[in-house]
């Protein structure tokens, strides 16, 4: 077991990058950069080519913050390219609007410091919750959670949402290649495709602040379907190993 040190310090070895997707969040940044822990190694803002001040928000609040501007379009392409520029051991991605809390950050680090390959973020797992999920979204949510279950021999509670962290290591193991919100649900897949030590974090998921979402409950869901079944016709052997569940 490893045991972290104050909040306020670099509790282990293992540096940590967090990844920002950001499109006109300006108004949001101020309260997500505030619940960011002093101890994690970089931040990384990827900029969906956002018509505010977005950008200058973020480097003034954070001057040693690092930009990337988005080439396509999509929550999916843009995790996907601030990936591929951290240079933490850990990254970590969480949302632009307030919905996830930095706080936990702590949480995800831990269940990977102490043997995880992925943690994935869970409104349902016990002392997890959400002020956002309607009822028609938590129900198709639901849905696709047992559906990637049987499918795909796992345990998850909750499949589609954002905030997850993972060892860098592991970035090739995922092979990822979609543009849009079903990227959670293919990270979730393709991390028991490859048969990673996955950990379930409870996560409190709050309102977003301030604007409207991109998320199309129909729309999306149809897309995280399709990704699941056209993740089953890879062929690839299913051995997810052990899961554990995180208390807070």
């Amino acid at each position: 077991m490893v045991h972290l040190g104050p909040m306020n310090k670099q509790p282990f070895a293992a540096s940590v990058s967090v990844i920002v997707p950001a499109m006109n969040e300006a108004a949001n940044l101020p309260h997500v950069f505030a619940t960011l822990p002093d101890w994690i190694d970089e931040v990384i803002l990827v900029d969906g080519n956002s018509t505010d001040d977005t950008v200058a928000v973020a480097r003034r609040l954070r001057p040693d913050l690092r930009v990337v501007t988005q080439t396509r379009r999509g929550k999916g392409n843009a995790l996907i390219e601030g990936f591929a520029a951290a240079l933490g051991d850990i990254i970590v991605m969480i949302d632009a609007d307030g919905s996830t809390d930095g706080h936990e950050i702590r949480l995800f680090v831990e269940a990977l410091v102490n043997g995880a390959d992925f943690a994935k973020g869970s409104r349902y797992a016990p002392g997890g919750g959400s002020d956002d999920i309607s009822p028609i979204r938590s129900l198709g949510n639901k849905f696709l959670t047992g559906l990637t279950n049987l499918l795909y021999g796992t345990s998850y509670s909750d499949l589609c949402y954002g905030y997850n962290a993972f060892w860098a290591r592991h970035l090739d193991a995922l092979e990822l290649d979609c543009d849009g919100f079903e990227i959670e649900t293919l990270m979730n897949v393709r991390a028991a495709q490859a048969g990673l030590v996955i950990s379930e974090v409870p996560s409190h998921e709050r309102s977003r602040i301030h604007g409207e979402s991109n998320l199309h409950a129909v729309r999306d869901g149809w897309r995280v379907l399709k990704t699941i079944m056209r993740e089953r016709s890879r062929g690839t052997a299913v051995t997810p190993r052990t899961e554990m569940a995180l208390a807070k």
